[in-house]
């Protein structure tokens, strides 16, 4: 197949490890050793401003910039403290560099696996709308494309109708990493979703894995606010009797883990086996304490989440962690993008892993 060979990647200081794997994936797949990252500098003044410098042309490039978003694990020195870099601060630096390429790009695309502020994609009274600002500014800044993975709510693309919008799932790699690590468990496998919101995405792991599937419905105190949300008062399951299945719960992110071990702990009392979690996105905002105490407590066996947004070392080496590598996706959805091919292929479910599933289902 021929290639346009203008293909440059930029990745950002936030996500330099997956960022290089991917890289690394994309000579695999070309059968190449060519170097595709551009080599820039993100600095910053001693006020916290920063800027942005890249130390190689892109003019005719075809841009695709890597940034994480989530990553708190970036520093930098302002007035003589160490300050971390918040997600606002990630957006600005992502700004400095589409604004660094000096409109000489053939095309940029901003490869955003955590979109920002996808939290705040819709208005409750006089609030924010953050998300949907955030995806203009980037189209009035010149980017020809965004891609991201599982969005929070996908229908915020509609802030940018002429923009394409890729907002991809690593559901069928996450299953590919559940059926190799869990083939005992996956014969008598239930899919739980936490909460109404998340019951697409449970449908979908679902029907993969050729399984039956539940919900919980949240019943909250609409009349307090506690740290931005109102407390839950009751989990109300529906769906298939979970008594002795396995039981796979799905979401697309963890914050700081509550709602999720609260689900693990219903199901438990409701006599479930094995609990396995899984999220495309493990924040753990509050750190991972919640998670050990529910893993001595026997509420859950595995958190199964993937390598595209930070997850510090500590975590990725708890027994109960399983990293799942998304880079080699991502690498073929850049270079399929970038010689113009279609990404049918890169979605569909691997046949082997349908075949096996199969295969443990009737063993």
């Amino acid at each position: 197949m021929n290639k346009k060979d203008n293909l440059s990647l930029i990745v950002l200081d936030n996500c330099v490890d997956f960022g290089m794997k991917v890289s690394k994936n994309i000579n695999l797949l070309r059968e190449n050793t060519k170097e595709y990252t551009i080599r820039h500098c993100l600095s910053r003044f001693s006020n916290g401003e920063g800027k942005a410098k890249l130390e190689e042309s892109v003019r005719d490039k075809d841009v695709y910039i890597i940034s994480d978003v989530g990553n708190y694990s970036n520093t930098y020195m302002m007035h003589g403290f160490e300050h971390r870099i918040s997600p606002d601060e990630h957006f600005q630096d992502i700004k400095r560099i589409i604004s660094a390429t000096c409109g000489h790009a053939e095309r940029i695309n901003l490869v955003m696996p955590l979109l920002y502020q996808a939290r705040q994609h819709k208005r409750k009274g006089r609030e924010s709308l953050d998300c949907a600002i955030a995806l203009q500014e980037l189209e009035k800044l010149g980017v020809n494309n965004i891609i991201t993975f599982d969005a929070h709510d996908p229908n915020v693309s509609n802030a940018i109708p002429k923009l394409p919008f890729e907002n991809v799932y690593p559901t069928n790699i996450i299953v590919e990493e559940l059926v190799k690590k869990e083939k005992s468990a996956i014969s008598n496998l239930l899919v739980v979703s936490p909460d109404m919101g998340a019951m697409d995405r449970a449908r979908y792991y679902a029907d993969i894995l050729g399984t039956d599937v539940g919900v919980f419905y949240k019943r909250r105190d609409l009349r307090k606010l506690v740290n931005g949300k109102n407390p839950i008062i009751e989990h109300v399951y529906m769906g298939a009797d979970v008594q002795g299945k396995n039981i796979l719960v799905v979401d697309d992110m963890i914050a700081s883990g509550g709602s999720m071990v609260e689900v693990a702990k219903e199901l438990k009392s409701r006599g479930a086996g094995n609990i396995y979690l899984a999220a495309t996105f493990a924040l753990l905002t509050e750190g991972p304490d919640v998670f050990i105490k529910a893993y001595e407590e026997g509420l859950f066996t595995k958190l199964y989440s993937t390598n595209l947004s930070y997850v510090p070392e500590n975590i990725k080496s708890e027994i109960w962690y399983v990293d799942v590598d998304c880079s080699m996706q991502l690498a073929n959805i850049i270079d399929r993008l970038n010689s113009k091919t279609s990404l049918s292929d890169v979605y569909k479910v691997n046949d082997q892993i349908l075949q096996e599933i199969e295969r443990l289902k009737t063993k």
